[in-house]
């Protein structure tokens, strides 16, 4: 599979401009949201720490002390202060990241579009943070509270990556953070009653993605499902016949748990047995299923929360769901 480069900035801002213009295929849903107020508070915990004095760690222990375990002494942070390795991850984030002005629009129409669906959810407040490069973390979204690990967000290129898989480095990408974001609120907001088949899976894993399409209109079905260009062209072009082998295969109503690193896990391609496996991108499972969502929400006039409630064979049965050829 080949990688693009990432997606300059300016594509956020362009997105925005478009979005706010009713270039979307409902004009009245994005007026109202282009009214919702929203101010996001963003703190650059990343950058306070860098910045403090040992002496000033009690006064930042006061303003977050969620981020201060109190079996921990202050050395331990001292410690940290003067770590060199520290120093240098922090270096490379405040490179990147010298401020956080377009990822912050971004998150601000992230979130006016959950208010709009989801109107008892508040903006959280957003702390920036280091995190060690742990990728698996680093986006954590508790009640009321965002922690943004931008050490994850570097670019595929960058030297903190280099032992990584393709696969995994290429996803650290700030193009993807609002992705992100949105992926950990979607955790949140569907339901977890999913059944253990096959198919229920992959279309759990469509309702992610179908939440992506309402809260990020101004965003890519490549950034949402954190896809290169090429693999989404793959996964569009190959609709029909990855959807043929799953039927001829039995594997729709199967409960084998072998299926899901084979099909829903992140990997760096699909194991269908073939040839192709290369060609392939991983999660390919979370694609079709995705497309088995929106068929459904095609073809049935219910809200997003009702979907998000409704059993995954249910919604497959009443989906009608034909690949495209």
């Amino acid at each position: 599979m080949v990688f693009v480069g990432k997606i300059r900035p300016i594509f956020w801002l362009l997105s925005i401009t478009f979005l706010f213009l009713g270039c979307g295929k409902d004009k009245k849903v994005a007026d109202e949201i282009a009214k919702i107020p929203l101010d996001l508070q963003i703190s650059r915990f990343d950058r306070e720490f860098d910045e403090v004095k040992a002496t000033d760690i009690p006064q930042l222990k006061k303003r977050y002390p969620f981020l201060f375990p109190t079996q921990y002494p202050d050395s331990v942070w001292e410690a940290k202060l003067r770590d060199t390795l520290q120093i240098e991850i922090r270096k490379e984030v405040h490179g990147e990241f010298p401020d956080l002005d377009v990822q912050k629009q971004a998150l601000e129409l992230l979130f006016k579009h959950i208010h709009h669906y989801f109107p008892n959810y508040p903006a959280p407040w957003v702390i920036t943070v280091t995190n060690e490069v742990d990728y698996q973390n680093r986006i954590i979204l508790a009640d009321s509270i965002l922690f943004v690990g931008l050490d994850n967000y570097l670019g595929a290129d960058h030297k903190f990556y280099r032992g990584f898989p393709n696969y995994v480095s290429f996803g650290l990408d700030k193009e993807f953070m609002v992705s992100d974001v949105a992926a950990a609120f979607a955790k949140r907001a569907i339901p977890r009653r999913e059944g253990r088949s096959f198919v229920a899976r992959m279309i759990a894993h469509g309702k992610e993605l179908y939440l992506k399409d309402r809260l990020m209109p101004f965003a890519t079905d490549a950034q949402k499902i954190g896809y290169s260009k090429e693999d989404l062209e793959w996964a569009r072009a190959s609709e029909e016949p990855i959807w043929r082998n799953f039927v001829e295969n039995e594997l729709l109503y199967s409960t084998d748990s072998k299926l899901a690193p084979r099909f829903l896990d992140p990997a760096p391609f699909s194991k269908f047995g073939l040839d192709l496996d290369n060609e392939s991108p991983g999660r390919i499972g979370r694609y079709m299923g995705w497309q088995i969502v929106r068929a459904f929400m095609e073809k049935n006039d219910l809200s997003l929360e009702q979907m998000l409630r409704l059993p995954g064979e249910e919604i497959f049965v009443k989906s009608n769901y034909k690949p495209k050829k």
